[in-house]
């Protein structure tokens, strides 16, 4: 199995798409080169789908770079039967809803059917299939990756596996015995092909009799297990041809490979513990060619737990793109696959951090190792099509800024920390100043540390004269020292001290002159990251 973790010739690269992409070349394969990834429909695409997308995005530029012709296409594995009911789907408009909010009996009365032969629970597409495959395009290029989606329903309708279920077929005793290396219930009965019943529309497994010359199949529809459940047939005898049913996924995926001609497939490692290992060998010894390369990823998790659409645990594109740039989603995808990792919310700004640097040792303005800078040099451009760096507020001072909407007060405390140059234009202001809303949301929506509403006017206050004395002199040591978070966090401990004013109160005094509320973020870390001269001034009570 090693081999699947560490695709490549040998050659250290510093970017592991070009790994792979050597590999793909050391086929010879024609062009043009077709790299694959897929997916079955079955209810939001979420933060995980990309993962197969954006590996093979990299690859696909890696030999683009090179001169090559790609084509990288992705599966909708549609034609699946609707198994069970997940929890959480979405309109086009990426509004999230519950099994409560639809008709769920309607759905339910459809377990069993293939996904393009249900109908779209939110009646604005041409199934359920057809409306998750649609969310999948707009998760692509919103992240700017083109990709070609090819339905497995218009493939058997079109035709495009006739050949590969009649190999089957004809050869299903090599069938049975190539799979029956690989699970235990393929018994001498086995038939790998799932006929659709005319008269109740479910996929089923009870095929009776196969005739080659007609291309058909006789079946009776008997109860099929899924899962933990069971799908009841009608009982139907009927009569199915190639194009009316499907053949079951692990053969349906080496089918895919030869009809499509794909070079190479990414998949996660739940595939490479099984589909792989008996597609590669039902791919040899049953369709007659060899199997493309292979990669696998690990997968990531969502603040600690396992992404699913079934179980409700998501995070999709369209909300990840509310907290953060595109750019900076994909490069989260650059780093090695083999290694998984957590995408957690709450900590998106060591993730934006991450990038920033890569972007900045990109463009020479940070020192990095060699093999830092290699990577950067190499991937940044697929990451980002950039010739000059964009000026980029950091942040965790973006969603500081974000504490106010006024848009003045918001340039004039980034300019004067540095973040902002003085010459930027108009549009790189604008730009820049994006960033703000977007660490706004994530403060929000993760109710942290900078969920505060900043006051632009100097709140009412009656403060003593121990406190105002305290609340001049932190001034004055700010003015005169411009501290970091650590030194001024400590300096009003010790403020507060010298001018015998409890601790408590004399922090209650800075949430009141700037939040206007009795409490908030660590003070000394929030004023560090502000304007300074704004902090002055309100300190004095003077604006």
């Amino acid at each position: 199995m090693g081999e699947l973790y560490d695709v490549g010739t040998g050659e250290r690269r510093a970017f592991w798409a070009d790994a792979v992409a050597d590999e793909i070349e050391a086929r010879s394969p024609e062009e043009p080169i077709v790299i694959k990834g897929g997916v079955s429909p079955s209810g939001v695409p979420h933060l995980g789908h990309v993962n197969e997308i954006m590996r093979g995005y990299f690859v696909a530029e890696a030999l683009r770079d090179r001169g090559r012709e790609v084509e990288q296409v992705f599966t909708a594995d549609d034609r699946d039967r609707l198994r069970k009911l997940p929890r959480t789907l979405a309109d086009l408009e990426w509004n999230l809803v519950g099994l409560g909010d639809i008709d769920a009996g309607a759905l339910g009365r459809n377990l069993g059917r293939p996904y393009t032969d249900v109908p779209d629970p939110f009646g604005c597409c041409d199934s359920y299939g057809a409306h998750f495959t649609e969310l999948l395009r707009r998760s692509a290029e919103a992240i700017g990756v083109p990709i070609e989606i090819v339905s497995n329903t218009e493939q058997y309708r079109s035709g495009g596996f006739d050949d590969a279920i009649e190999r089957a077929l004809r050869d299903r005793e090599t069938a049975r015995e190539v799979l029956g290396s690989f699970q235990e219930k393929v018994d001498d009965e086995y038939v790998p092909f799932l006929p659709q019943c005319s008269e109740c529309g479910h996929l089923t497994e009870t095929v009776t009799g196969v005739d080659l010359e007609a291309r058909t199949v006789e079946y009776v529809c008997a109860d099929v297990t899924a899962g933990d459940e069971v799908i009841e047939g009608c009982g139907h005898d009927g009569t199915a041809t190639f194009r009316e049913g499907k053949l079951p996924w692990r053969f349906e995926w080496p089918a895919q490979w030869s009809a499509l001609g794909v070079d190479f497939e990414p998949f996660g490692k739940d595939h490479a513990e099984g589909s792989w290992p008996s597609g590669t060998a039902i791919a040899r010894e049953v369709f007659g060619f060899e199997p493309p390369v292979p990669m696998v990823y690990e997968w990531f998790t969502l603040d600690g737990d396992a992404l699913s659409s079934s179980a409700g645990n998501l995070i999709t594109v369209e909300e990840v793109l509310e907290l953060l740039e595109p750019e900076v989603l994909r490069y989260f995808f650059t780093k090695p696959p083999k290694k998984q990792r957590d995408f957690s919310v709450a900590d998106l700004d060591r993730l934006v951090d991450e990038f920033d640097r890569f972007e900045r040792v990109y463009f020479g303005e940070e020192d990095a190792d060699d093999a830092e800078t290699e990577l950067a040099e190499r991937a940044y451009p697929m990451v980002a099509d950039r010739t000059e760096r964009p000026v980029r507020i950091p942040y965790t001072f973006a969603a500081v800024l974000g504490m106010t909407d006024d848009r003045d007060l918001r340039v004039q405390m980034a300019e004067r920390s540095g973040h902002l140059p003085p010459e930027a234009t108009a549009a790189e202001t604008d730009a820049a100043l994006e960033r703000v809303r977007k660490a706004r949301a994530w403060a929000v929506r993760t109710d942290n540390a900078f969920n505060y509403r900043l006051a632009e006017a100097l709140p009412e206050t009656d403060f003593d004269g121990r406190t105002r004395e305290a609340l001049d002199e932190l001034a004055g040591f700010i003015e005169r020292d411009s501290p970091g978070e650590a030194a001024l966090q400590e300096e009003i401990y010790e403020t507060a001290k010298r001018h015998d004013v409890a601790v408590g109160e004399f922090f209650e005094a800075g949430y009141r002159l700037f939040l206007d509320e009795p409490d908030g973020p660590r003070l000394g870390p929030f004023l560090a990251a502000m304007d300074e001269a704004f902090v002055v001034d309100r300190l004095r009570r003077e604006r």
